[in-house]
């Protein structure tokens, strides 16, 4: 890639600065909870990360912190590799809120949309980070931890013959709730995490699931490349959530390399493609994008954008096409814009702004802090650095 060099200067410069504000904003004996802070019943805070902050009510509060402080681990752990500083204490600690919110069977108490309620995507999308500090500290508690996960949501959730997961449980009732909008689940496939469970043991029902999980993703794909029609999107506003294609698009690539076969690629590819359609002429994403490109003019997602540049490194990785280079800069590019360098807060610098919202006729400056921009421009810019430089000795 041309310029290659001076963007992995920056993109250096970046993972330091956004690793040290993960810190700043993780919980801790001299960072505690704060009132008004918590909308989840975990009873152990430690090692969690903040997740959103508001720029006009001035507030910090927390969404799904089980997954996002996973995500977290992941990019601490890619930044240590890439010698962008030592993170080890800062993901351990995160590690452990996970690993103290695991129940003895295997249940990790991953709330999201109910402060009480474990939504399955949730669990899964926590567990790269506790494999990936496995790896990187040799402590296997991680792994294991993850695997008895892993586990807990195979004899649990899944639907054998569906394809699908039940997706939201109630650990007080020990019982799955079904959902107006969701009667049946959905087909989880982030992170790949049961092709993960099977590389790591070999256990031929963690293949047989993610396998089938991604059949019914192919036999349900709307539009191309994505999934319209199972929620966080929303068909009946011809809304796309700007992940969706990430988390259930990107496992594709693993299904090729573990079998093989060109249609799981090709699958992967329609997924890359999305992003390429969906991205703006500067990189940006909304969150808001119809099944055409359309879009809100407000409500930016940055994360998206790293997530797109993800998958735009996978597909120049696999197939060395030139084409993608344009794109994958430009999203890299339009999440650096979205870092803050200068700010009159100290506790902001480093953080990507996720979102700018409509100002509704005042002139506050509505942006939205929240920690997955952050975490998803990590996790790109280390990726990066390992496709177009050389980390240190």
């Amino acid at each position: 890639m041309q310029n290659a060099t001076a963007m992995i200067s920056e993109l250096r410069a970046s993972i330091q600065a956004g690793c040290q504000w993960l810190a700043g904003v993780q919980v801790s004996a001299a960072n505690p909870i704060r009132p008004g802070e918590i909308g989840h019943h975990h009873e152990e805070w430690t090692g969690a990360v903040r997740g959103e902050y508001s720029s006009v009510e001035k507030q910090w509060r927390f969404f799904c912190p089980l997954w996002h402080t996973g995500q977290a681990v992941r990019a601490w752990v890619m930044a240590s590799r890439q010698g962008a500083g030592d993170w080890t204490a800062q993901a351990r600690s995160g590690a452990d809120f996970l690993l103290k919110n695991q129940r003895e069977d295997g249940l990790i108490l991953a709330y999201e949309d109910h402060p009480d309620k474990v939504n399955t995507s949730a669990i899964l999308e926590g567990l790269s980070g506790l494999f990936a500090l496995a790896d990187f500290s040799d402590d296997r508690r991680y792994e294991s931890a993850a695997l008895k996960a892993v586990d807990w949501v195979a004899d649990h959730a899944f639907q054998p013959g569906e394809g699908l997961f039940s997706d939201l449980y109630d650990p007080v009732d020990e019982r799955f709730i079904p959902r107006g909008y969701l009667v049946k689940g959905r087909p989880l496939a982030d992170d790949a995490i049961f092709f993960e469970a099977y590389r790591r043991t070999g256990g031929k029902r963690y293949l047989e699931i993610a396998l089938a999980v991604l059949e019914r993703l192919l036999r349900d794909e709307r539009p191309a490349g994505n999934w319209i029609d199972y929620p966080p999107c929303m068909p009946h506003l011809d809304r796309i959530h700007p992940r969706h294609a990430f988390w259930w698009g990107r496992p594709f690539l693993t299904a090729f390399k573990v079998t093989g076969e060109g249609r799981y690629f090709a699958a992967f590819k329609r997924a890359m493609e999305w992003y390429r359609h969906a991205l703006r002429t500067d990189g940006g994403l909304f969150r808001d994008t119809s099944q055409h490109g359309n879009t809100a003019s407000f409500r930016h997602t940055t994360s998206a954008s790293a997530c797109a540049a993800l998958m735009f490194m996978d597909y120049w990785r696999e197939t060395g096409d030139e084409s993608i280079m344009a794109p994958l800069a430009n999203a890299l590019r339009f999440c650096l814009s979205m870092q803050i360098r200068e700010t009159r807060e100290p506790r902001l610098k480093g953080a990507v702004i996720e979102s700018v919202m409509n100002p509704q006729g005042t002139d506050h400056a509505p942006i939205v802090i929240r920690d997955l921009g952050t975490i998803f421009l990590v996790q790109a810019a280390c990726e990066f650095i390992a496709a177009f430089g050389q980390a240190p000795d």
